[in-house]
C-alpha cells in the first residue's frame, strides 16, 4: 500500500487502520478481535490493516512507533491512536463511543 493508496481507504467516514507486523505476538492476538469487530461493525466503520514491515514510509508518516498501533480515522484525518493489545470488550465500547460521537 502506497500514500495514496492509503489516503484513498481513509478519506471517508470513520476508518480503523491496524498497524502490525507478523512477528508481533501482541499483534496475533489482536488479529481475531479485530476480525469479530469487522463482521460487527464493518456496516459502519471500514477496516485496514497496515503491515510495517512492507509499509514503513506509511508508518513513519503516522507516528507509529510500536505495534500494534490502531488509528481512527474520520472523514481522512487521524482523530485517535489506540496502543497495544486491547479486548474485545473494550474495543466493541471504544467503536460504539466513536459511532455516537462522529455519527
Amino acid at each position: 500500500m502506497n500514500s495514496e493508496t492509503f489516503a484513498q481507504k481513509t478519506a471517508q467516514g470513520l476508518v480503523l487502520v491496524d498497524f502490525y507486523a507478523d512477528w508481533c505476538g501482541p499483534c496475533k492476538l489482536l488479529e481475531p478481535v479485530l476480525k469479530t469487530l469487522e463482521q460487527e461493525f464493518g456496516e459502519q466503520i471500514k477496516f485496514v490493516k497496515v503491515d510495517v514491515q512492507q509499509d514503513q514510509d506509511l508508518a513513519v508518516a503516522n507516528n507509529v512507533m510500536s505495534i500494534p498501533t490502531m488509528l481512527l480515522f474520520v472523514d481522512g484525518v487521524a482523530k485517535e491512536k489506540l496502543t497495544g493489545y486491547k479486548h474485545l470488550a473494550d474495543m466493541h465500547q471504544y467503536l460504539t463511543s466513536k459511532l455516537e460521537q462522529y455519527s
